[in-house]
């Protein structure tokens, strides 16, 4: 298939339902509070896109800011390839006037300049470094990925744009970073994971892909329930320790700390949340349909495109109270601090 296409609202929504409704739970590996379920579908995709990692070190693709003096929640992306190029929800961009994570899934299509919207995770910088972005071997940390999705999704549903809530990113990081001891001066996610790379490493060995694995359902610390899955095995093995990284930093920094009420780590029951929540359907950035799924504790994103499911991240709402509403302070927080910065850094 040369080329994707865009979904029929409903059909999209149907196809989640049903790739949901196939996922099957394979022996989990347990390692130091993360356990990891696979997840295999026996659905296949024809789908052809290109990864965004191996699409830059073809330099297939450029990322860029959207202007010379930038846009904190947008990022412009180039693709000079004959097929789409996939960005995932919380890949970190690096580079430019700051790094950013990529809000939600998305494919870029071919031989076009796409706007995409992202979050500053780097809050301490607004000067270039370099004129364009890279990707890196990791996402952006679960709890984050998780409240982010939330604010998305909200987002999505009142206004109808792909905006997180900045301000709350940003205070997650803060909080993260001073659990890890990983501080750094501008503020950076990467200084947590760069901090513990070692340690991570040693997750990532433990978990590995089978062969038609294409998802996993991740609980940290015997609570904290996250769930990706991919449409092809490859994809779910290029992302997989990406992903173990994201949910093992969570699991180091909640050490010695109180629980934080997430609800309880019971992967089948998580699932099955999942396809018991309402769905919101709307057209996708790019190719595709971006579907969201509402439900009891547990907030849900994925792309659907040609009649399949792309990626579907989900997590348990244990934030819903920060992700659903009530972000009018931080969002103030936000602007004075965005201000303030680009007024510092403005060259």
């Amino acid at each position: 298939m040369e080329h994707t296409t865009t979904s029929e609202p409903g059909g999209a929504t149907n196809h989640l339902r049903t790739t949901i409704d196939n996922l099957k739970l394979g022996e989990p590996a347990t390692h130091r509070g993360l356990t990891v379920f696979p997840l295999t579908t026996g659905l296949a995709s024809s789908l052809r896109y290109m990864l965004l990692e191996e699409a830059l070190r073809r330099e297939l693709v450029t990322i860029r800011e959207v202007s010379e003096g930038g846009s904190v929640p947008e990022l412009a992306v180039e693709n000079r390839a004959d097929r789409p190029v996939l960005i995932v929800d919380g890949e970190e961009l690096v580079g430019a006037k700051q790094n950013r994570v990529a809000n939600l899934t998305m494919l870029i299509p071919a031989k076009g300049t796409t706007t995409i919207p992202v979050s500053c995770v780097e809050a301490g910088r607004w000067s270039y470094s370099k004129r364009d972005f890279g990707v890196t071997d990791r996402v952006q940390n679960a709890r984050g990925r998780a409240e982010k999705l939330g604010s998305v999704r909200q987002s999505i549903r009142s206004s109808g744009s792909r905006r997180s809530d900045q301000g709350q990113v940003w205070d997650s990081i803060a909080e993260e970073a001073a659990a890890l001891h990983a501080e750094s001066p501008t503020s950076a996610m990467s200084a947590m994971f760069e901090r513990h790379r070692e340690t991570l490493e040693d997750y990532v060995g433990v978990v590995t892909a089978a062969p038609d694995q294409v998802g996993a359902v991740f609980i940290a610390g015997g609570r904290r329930c996250g769930l990706d899955l991919f449409d092809r095995p490859a994809t779910l093995a290029a992302f997989l320790p990406k992903l173990v990284r994201s949910y093992a930093i969570d699991v180091l920094g909640r050490r010695g700390r109180q629980d934080d009420g997430s609800p309880d780590g019971d992967a089948p029951s998580f699932i099955q949340r999942i396809l018991a929540g309402s769905i919101d359907d709307h057209p996708a950035v790019g190719l595709g349909r971006d579907v969201g799924v509402v439900g009891d504790g547990v907030v849900a994103g994925a792309l659907v495109a040609d009649g399949t499911v792309v990626h579907l991240t989900a997590f348990a709402d244990a934030d819903s109270r920060r992700a659903g509403g009530g972000s009018r302070q931080r969002y103030a927080s936000y602007r004075q601090r965005r201000d303030a910065m680009e007024s510092r850094y403005e060259r």
